[in-house]
């Protein structure tokens, strides 16, 4: 589409002023207030004719697949028109749906007949981000005229956790997970699986000797116990409206997803079962534990399509469906996030009965903005409302976590940035005593 430019418009808009001086003065001469806007014209059409045209332009966009949540990325436009040499300023915005900020318009001078130009995009939560088109605008030389193409993509990429980074966290914070391999590591008194008796040497727990099979062979004799594997790990995660509140640059629930793939992560490479539970009003979503490496891309998977709900998180029904899956004690973690005590009283009724059959990690995030509030100086009455509101949301955070430890649950209550190496240290721990 070829259009007039506002310089074209504001020099043809001189002519009117100019056609009324001509005849206010000249009578007679009323042909030459013509002059002037027809010389416009002509440079207007002489500016068309000399402008690259729209035919002359190849247009390729190159999309990122997948984008991460809360890691920018860029969109990539190549424009070429062959044969030209002369510069020329082109400027481009993407047209895009989808849970990402809109970028920036792009703007770039062609050298030698090649542009290539980017748009960053930040994607604000999982889902998938559809480009639709691209907007180009270029000028004549004289700047008179302005040629604007939408050059469709229809193009939809998948956003995702930013999984960059998780298997080296999981190798920091595992490191002293059994070895999976001909020779594996043993841990003397740490796990409860019997794996064999050997001869006493200095160093080893005294605890750990047998006493009666040593009378028998004549020789001092030690049990040895490795930890035990193929447990069942299986992460709840809430969908509910709490999970949508953003920490950071992601939401409490993105938060969690990553959190959970980092210990997934770890868990398939110890030997453990690795499963999920999505659940909010209802029971979303499930998959069934199961263990190898291989399985993590499937996890990764569930994880992505966990979708944002606006509604009200039922734990009575959830924890009552994950209940009735699992078939055999497990590590259950979950992920979610309460307001007050009263909201709270049926969570801990439904963790009551969860704990009679299974090991239960609570997991929240705590806000870092209610501890500002409290803590800030007081300047004025609504300084002091505030502080003395948080205060109150504060306390009764701390009863109810008081209140779901007593039952035997582990709780977290870290922040966002410090979860994942949290909860990893929680799993060792589990695992290093035996628990589940």
């Amino acid at each position: 589409m070829t259009r007039p430019t506002l310089r074209a418009a504001l020099c043809f808009s001189l002519s009117v002023p100019a056609a009324l001086l001509i005849v206010s003065l000249w009578e007679g001469r009323w042909y030459l207030a013509l002059y002037y806007p027809s010389a416009v014209l002509a440079l207007i059409a002489a500016d068309a004719i000399m402008a690259l045209p729209d035919r002359a332009l190849d247009a390729g966009v190159s999309t990122p697949d997948p984008l991460y949540v809360g890691r920018g990325s860029s969109v990539g436009l190549k424009l070429r028109a062959p044969g030209r040499a002369r510069p020329l300023k082109f400027q481009a915005l993407l047209e895009h749906t989808g849970p990402a900020d809109d970028p920036p318009p792009a703007s770039g001078v062609m050298t030698d007949g090649r542009l290539d130009l980017g748009f960053g995009i930040s994607p604000r939560r999982r889902g998938r981000l559809s480009v639709d088109a691209v907007w180009i605008r270029w000028r004549g030389p004289l700047g008179l005229i302005e040629v604007r193409r939408r050059q469709a993509v229809g193009v939809s990429v998948g956003i995702a956790i930013n999984v960059k980074g998780i298997h080296e966290a999981a190798i920091r914070f595992s490191a002293d997970l059994p070895e999976r391999g001909e020779k594996p590591l043993a841990y003397a008194g740490e796990g409860s699986e019997f794996e064999d008796m050997r001869e006493y040497r200095q160093g080893m727990d005294c605890r750990m000797i047998d006493w009666k099979s040593s009378a028998r062979h004549r020789k001092i004799l030690c049990k040895r116990f490795t930890r035990e594997r193929n447990h069942h790990v299986v992460m709840g995660f809430d969908t509910g409206r709490l999970m949508l509140e953003r920490t950071g640059e992601m939401t409490k629930l993105d938060h969690a997803a990553r959190a959970g793939l980092t210990l997934g992560w770890a868990a398939l490479n110890s030997g453990d079962l690795l499963g999920g539970c999505g659940f909010d009003a209802r029971f979303r979503s499930f998959i069934k534990p199961e263990r190898g490496m291989t399985h993590f891309a499937r996890f990764q998977r569930f994880t992505s399509d966990l979708e944002y709900r606006m509604e009200e998180t039922n734990f009575t029904l959830a924890l009552a469906e994950l209940n009735s899956r699992l078939r055999q004690r497990s590590l259950v973690i979950l992920f979610t996030e309460f307001v007050d005590m009263i909201s709270a009283e049926l969570m801990i009724e439904s963790l009551r009965w969860m704990t009679r059959r299974h090991v239960v990690i609570f997991v929240t995030m705590r806000d870092p903005e209610l501890a500002k509030l409290r803590g800030a100086a007081p300047r004025n009455f609504e300084s002091i409302a505030e502080a003395v509101i948080a205060d109150d949301f504060l306390r009764e955070r701390a009863v109810v976590l008081e209140r779901i430890s007593r039952l035997g649950i582990h709780c977290l209550d870290v922040p966002a940035g410090g979860l994942s190496g949290a909860l990893l240290n929680r799993y060792l721990l589990i695992k290093r005593r035996g628990m589940i």
